[in-house]
């Protein structure tokens, strides 16, 4: 079983991914890359993960009209990410748009799973506005969402087993809530449903990131 830890690439290029890479070589299988990165190296930063046996979570966040997120979303479909997200705020057509683009672009080849945003980690937010993108996510045929883990309860119990439950804002025992308001542990996060784990700066930042992030895993055990 895959282990549920995405290690954040939040680097401006490509040096320290490589450097990260090569550490945590063997126990790290996920890497989330996100808009400095892909904005600064793009699909190089990809096949840098991808060259090393790793997968990627692309973190863009797509919010446009549906035509454009469609056209976006066949693109990363062909390019053989493991998954990738969208802003549920984007709505419903949109949503339903990206699906179709994905299904019919990945036909032959294993499809990424599509994620929904709902509310930013690093804002505020109620279980019902949450739950609510979530529901909408799903009836537009979404794999799952990506929530903070103060709404992991009420999505597991109300979506079921098999939505996938994308969990950023994650920081271990004693380490800082950075800018993330709503925050749990990883155990803690596991525990209420979660399906991945996203982990940047606990790892990223430490002085051994393979000893935070092997720490990371075995609190999970």
């Amino acid at each position: 079983m895959t282990a549920p830890l995405i290690v954040a690439l939040d680097f401006p290029d490509l040096d320290p991914c490589r450097k990260l890479l090569k550490e945590l070589e063997g126990l790290v299988s996920i890497y989330k890359i996100g808009s400095e990165l892909f904005t600064a190296r793009g699909w190089e930063a990809v096949e840098l993960v991808h060259r090393s046996g790793a997968r990627v979570f692309l973190d863009l966040k797509l919010h446009d009209i549906p035509t454009t997120v469609a056209k976006t979303s066949s693109v990363i479909a062909k390019r053989g990410v493991f998954m990738f997200n969208l802003h549920a705020l984007g709505g419903m057509e949109m949503m339903r748009a990206a699906r179709k683009a994905v299904d019919e672009s990945a036909s032959g080849k294993t499809k990424p799973l599509v994620l929904a945003v709902t509310i930013l980690t690093s804002l505020e937010a109620k279980a019902e506005e949450v739950l609510s993108l979530a529901r909408r996510a799903r009836e537009a045929g979404l794999d799952g969402v990506v929530s903070s883990p103060k709404e992991l309860s009420i999505l597991r119990r109300e979506l079921g087993n098999d939505f996938i439950l994308v969990t950023p804002g994650i920081r271990p025992e004693g380490s800082p809530s950075d800018d993330q308001v709503r925050s749990l542990t990883p155990r803690e996060a596991m525990k209420l449903g979660s399906s991945y784990l996203v982990v940047g700066r606990p790892v990223t930042a430490s002085a051994h990131p393979r000893r935070a992030a092997s720490e990371i895993l075995q609190s999970l055990a």
